[in-house]
Parts: C-alpha cells; sequence; structure tokens
C-alpha cells in the first residue's frame, strides 16, 4: 500500500506519535565504511576526502574549525551530531540560521520534540490540526509558539541595551543551564565550553517573533539586536586565529558570513590567511550562479578560501554527516586539540 493511502489520520495526536531520533555517533565506528569509500567514485569519494580534510582540520593545532549550519538537519536527527562536535572539542565557534539554533535546539531544550511524518500529508489537514511540516517531519505549532515566548520572557529580563546574537543565544544558554527540560541541548553545552554561536540572519527565526513580542511590550526600554557589531566579533575571532577551517552543511547566510572575515579583516587593515580547509555539504546546484552561496571553489577567486584543501559533498546532508562525524570521534585527533574558548574574549 503506497503512504498516500494509509493517511487518514484527523487529530493532533495521531499525526505527533514517533518522534525523531537523534543519531548518537559515538555509538557505531564508521571508519571502516569512510575508509572503502576513498577508494570509490562519485559521492563516496567527496565524502572520503570530506572525512580526510577535517581529520586534518582537528590534527592542525594552529587551525580554527568554524560550523556553519543551515537547513532543517538539527530537526531531522543531526542535532546530538553537533552538540557532540561541541562536547568532544571539534569545533570552536558555529555560525548557523536562527532556526537551527532557536526553533529546532531551543525548541527541544524546552522539552518539545520533532516527529516523523510523511511528505505526502495533506497540509491542509495539518494545519487544521496546528501541525508544521519540514519534508516528512512535524512540529507542534502551540509549542514553537511557546518558544516563542519563551525569547521573549529571557529578552524581558535582561537590560535594555544592544546585543550580538551571539551575546543573546550566550544568555539563552545561561537559562537553559536553570530551566531546560532536554539537558545537553547545543546551546547548553557551547555555553559549558565556551564555543561561540553566532546567528546572523536570527530575526528569521523563532527569535525574531519572541524579540517582537518584547519590544511591543517594551516600547521605550526594550533590547535590539546588533547585527554590525556581531560581524566584527566573528572578524575578531578569524584574526585570532593563526589558520582556519570551515565545516559547512548547506549554505546561504551563515557560509557567506564566516567567509566574509577574510575580506573584512584586509579592510581593517589586518592581514589574514584565507581559510585553509573548507567542506560544504550541500545539495544545491552551482548552475544559477548561487551553489546557496558560490562554491569553495569561485569563493577562492574573492579571496575567501585556499582552493588546496577543500571538498564539495553534493548530498543531502543527513545521509553523509553522521559518517563523516563518527569516523572523525573514533580517529580521535580531538583528544590532542587544546580548547580555544573564544567566547572569552567577549567577556
Amino acid at each position: 500500500m503506497s503512504d498516500k493511502n494509509k493517511l487518514g489520520h484527523n487529530s493532533k495526536k495521531d499525526f505527533l506519535k514517533k518522534p525523531v531520533e537523534h543519531i548518537d555517533i559515538t555509538s557505531f565506528d564508521s571508519r571502516k565504511i569512510i575508509s572503502s569509500m576513498k577508494k570509490m567514485s562519485f559521492v563516496s569519494r567527496e565524502t572520503g576526502n570530506a572525512a580526510d580534510i577535517f581529520n586534518q582540520m582537528l590534527k592542525d593545532k594552529n587551525c580554527t574549525i568554524f560550523l556553519t549550519l543551515a537547513g532543517s538537519t538539527s530537526a531531522a536527527g543531526c542535532m546530538n551530531i553537533y552538540r557532540d562536535m561541541v562536547k568532544y572539542n571539534m569545533v570552536d565557534a558555529i555560525v548557523a540560521t536562527g532556526a537551527s539554533i532557536i526553533d529546532m535546539d531551543l525548541f527541544e531544550a524546552l522539552g518539545f520534540k520533532h516527529y516523523q511524518g510523511s511528505q505526502f500529508q495533506d497540509d491542509n489537514e495539518l494545519r487544521k490540526n496546528y501541525i508544521d511540516r519540514i519534508y516528512d517531519t512535524y512540529i507542534d505549532e502551540d509549542e514553537l509558539q511557546l518558544c516563542d515566548k519563551t525569547i521573549c520572557e529571557i529578552a524581558d529580563n535582561l537590560k535594555p541595551k544592544s546585543y550580538t546574537s551571539r551575546e543573546f543565544i550566550y544568555e539563552i544558554g545561561r537559562y537553559l543551564k536553570k530551566n531546560s527540560k532536554k539537558k545537553e541541548s547545543l546551546i547548553e553545552t557551547a555555553y559549558d565550553n565556551n564555543v561561540p554561536i553566532f546567528c546572523p540572519a536570527f530575526t528569521d527565526s523563532s527569535a525574531g517573533f519572541g524579540l517582537v513580542m518584547h519590544q511591543e511590550k517594551n516600547p521605550s526600554k526594550h533590547i535590539t539586536i546588533d547585527s554590525i557589531r556581531e560581524f566584527r566579533e566573528l572578524t575578531e575571532i578569524k584574526i585570532k586565529s593563526k589558520g582556519s577551517g570551515l565545516f559547512m552543511i548547506g549554505g546561504g547566510v551563515p557560509k557567506n558570513f564566516i567567509q566574509d572575515t577574510v575580506i573584512c579583516a584586509e579592510l581593517l587593515g589586518r592581514e589574514v590567511d584565507m581559510h585553509k580547509y573548507a567542506i560544504q555539504i550541500t545539495v544545491a546546484d552551482s548552475r544559477d550562479g548561487a551553489c546557496s552561496s558560490s562554491t569553495l571553489k569561485e569563493a577562492s577567486s574573492w579571496g575567501k578560501v585556499d582552493t588546496t584543501k577543500e571538498q564539495m559533498v553534493f548530498a543531502e546532508a543527513t545521509s553523509v554527516l553522521p559518517l563523516i562525524a563518527s569516523d572523525a570521534y573514533h580517529k580521535g585527533e580531538w583528544k590532542n586539540r587544546d580548547r580555544k574558548n573564544f567566547s572569552n574574549l567577549f567577556k
């Protein structure tokens, strides 16, 4: 029977039955499959090459590793991968969409879940039940609005002034230390390990809704988000780094924002190297002049990325990211890295 013929649900509890379970890269060892994939072709070889480059980043003691997140892989089961990359010192700073950090990570830290669903479901029926759909994944809109309201509550309790998204997410981490229902979220783990998180398009998420409510309640004394200052902060991390590598899931604003730190540093009169290592996992196409913010070789023409150690992996990230991350975890190069503690730069 086809998926279409199986669908006949008509209540919220019928839809929200099967939570997404986040994969655990420590529970399996992908080293053998990665080694085999390097001897193959197509996306398998791209994946093997990307795993090699990531391990080179981890081995290079002078390399600052930036993780960039775009898309919905956190909702789809990769949330604990990103947390573990922070926990096991494979990442020094994060640049992400607001949705990845707020709508997905904070959302689950508050005790809510994402659910397995179907891409064939009648979306009008989902709307009647106040359920949002990300391809074959469902979210309870009532719970998502509670996430919006939590952002408002956090903002209401902060000193009225301008904050970078990094500063505000740090305050969310402080809030979660006392109030989280699900421990060891990405935000809380980054807070504990001095790994800064930047969301250059922060308001394009539940954070935006929450901050609008906050400003509506506090018209004369409220917080604002200073995206210019956070660009300066992120550039400061690049300036402080002897070398750098990019591990990019998807593209878009996070990818372009971190690459632009090279240009920004130069405009400030600071000489920095291009990003030495770069991996991008994406399904975007380059024929429209974009590839969700250019291929890595194209970025080299702008002076952003060195082409010596770069790899585009044209795959849906949930299918290859667990293999690359598990390979790195079990090879253990992260054990020899010193934590950069970049959050301390801004205290």
